[in-house]
């Protein structure tokens, strides 16, 4: 029989977005949006924890009542919000990111990067794109053309915060494959959707990102529940107490999870916190 925590011992909720807490066509439901507002009365901490870049969340953040530390691009950024400032980086070398550059001229797999400077983290492309376009649409933000390389080569850009090639997936193998040949371990590589496939830093995950912002909020891990559909939102689920996954992510993430409930179609996470917290 499964063993739920005592609603009263959870303090925090780690809520990814597209696939979990999002219907599809990135939708925040009114059911979802009571329900999470219902728990911040309540004191529960709302820790966004999103592949999605700052500006591409916040019109999700804000209705939540999501405030404090809040996850970015995987972990590779976490952020005080609503103010913004930049808590904790975790840079992808730009060498390992000139690579991928490399990759995608070679391959004609399209590519784009976040750059940081300290103040702000630009998204770069080398061409114009129906991926360029699709990625615009789904989050907001449209990635400048430049060259590449010579953006890299910039003194003031400390570093990459992800590099992202846009393709279909049966693509990803034979990247995924160069990319381990060439970076192997110094990296970390994440299919986040369908259609993006992400290397960030080794160092980077979703549950690094959470420790940083539990032990900011001074919570024990057994004092949040993580929810998420996707494989980076496996390292999230080893950094809380309880792990839950909509019945729509994947089955090696569902496997993974303590307890699977409704798709997200279905505001399954809505209808669990009702449940659970007797909203």
């Amino acid at each position: 029989m499964l063993n739920l925590p005592k609603p009263g011992n959870i303090k925090a909720l780690a809520l990814d977005l597209d696939g979990t807490v999002l219907a599809p066509g990135a939708v925040l439901s009114e059911r979802t949006i009571a329900a999470v507002n219902k728990c911040v009365k309540r004191g529960l901490k709302i820790i966004i924890a999103t592949g999605r870049a700052m500006e591409a969340a916040e019109r999700f953040r804000a209705p939540l009542g999501a405030e404090g530390p809040m996850i970015y691009y995987n972990g590779a950024l976490v952020a005080e919000m609503p103010e913004g400032r930049f808590l904790q980086s975790t840079l992808l070398d730009k060498k390992k990111a000139e690579f991928c550059v490399d990759l995608s001229r070679e391959t004609g797999i399209y590519c784009q990067i976040y750059l940081f400077n300290g103040k702000r983290i630009p998204l770069l492309a080398e061409r114009d794109g129906p991926e360029r376009e699709m990625y615009h649409k789904h989050t907001g933000i449209l990635a400048e053309l430049v060259d590449l390389k010579e953006a890299l080569g910039r003194s003031e850009m400390s570093g990459c915060v992800k590099a992202m090639f846009l393709a279909e997936p049966e693509l990803f193998a034979g990247l995924r494959l160069r990319l381990d040949e060439r970076l192997g371990k110094s990296v970390y590589i994440a299919q986040t959707l369908r259609t993006f496939l992400e290397v960030m830093d080794a160092k980077v995950s979703k549950g690094q990102g959470l420790s940083f912002a539990m032990e900011r909020l001074s919570l024990k891990r057994e004092e949040a529940i993580a929810f998420g559909d996707e494989e980076n939102d496996i390292p999230m689920f080893a950094n809380a107490g309880f792990s839950v996954a909509p019945s729509n992510a994947k089955d090696t993430v569902k496997a993974k999870a303590d307890l699977v409930v409704g798709s997200n179609a279905d505001d399954g996470v809505a209808a669990f916190l009702e449940e659970f917290f007797s909203l």
